[in-house]
């Protein structure tokens, strides 16, 4: 792993902005790929709400200070994504957008392989369901809370 990486947390690599570009990116990549249109589906229209829990959320978890806990009270997952049928499928999606969001902003390969396993963890906590069968569409998901 480079110097750059090294003894570093994802949150000094990437800064408040970084993150916040990085919640923004993995919402554009969500919009954009054709084959994230199941997650693409669970939310509303306006997405400015779940972009700023995302980067709250990630900001805390990747090191940096619990802003998504101070707002919320709590760092659970699975609560807000009740409500939808998150399968292998959709767990799979949402990590596309996250990679391709990563390239977006330009992220290291370092940054990348550090992160890949523990986004594999994140993703896979939201999963509710072994497949994809559609459930009663309920409110907007908030991608985390």
């Amino acid at each position: 792993m480079s110097d750059e990486i090294e003894n570093k947390t994802p949150y000094e690599i990437l800064g408040d902005q970084g993150i916040k570009d990085l919640a923004n990116a993995f919402y554009e990549a969500m919009e954009e790929l054709p084959l994230a249109a199941d997650i693409k589906a669970m939310h509303s229209d306006n997405l400015d709400h779940v972009k700023r829990m995302l980067a709250a959320y990630l900001t805390g978890w990747m090191g940096g200070p619990p802003v998504y806990l101070a707002v919320k009270g709590t760092v659970c997952l699975t609560e807000p994504h009740e409500p939808f049928r998150i399968g292998p499928k959709e767990r799979d999606q949402w990590l596309a957008c996250m990679d391709a969001a990563l390239d977006k902003i330009k992220a290291s390969d370092g940054l990348k392989q550090m992160l890949k396993e523990p986004l594999f963890r994140v993703a896979e906590t939201v999963r509710n369901c072994d497949d994809s069968t559609p459930k009663n569409k309920g409110p907007s998901i908030i991608a985390v809370g």
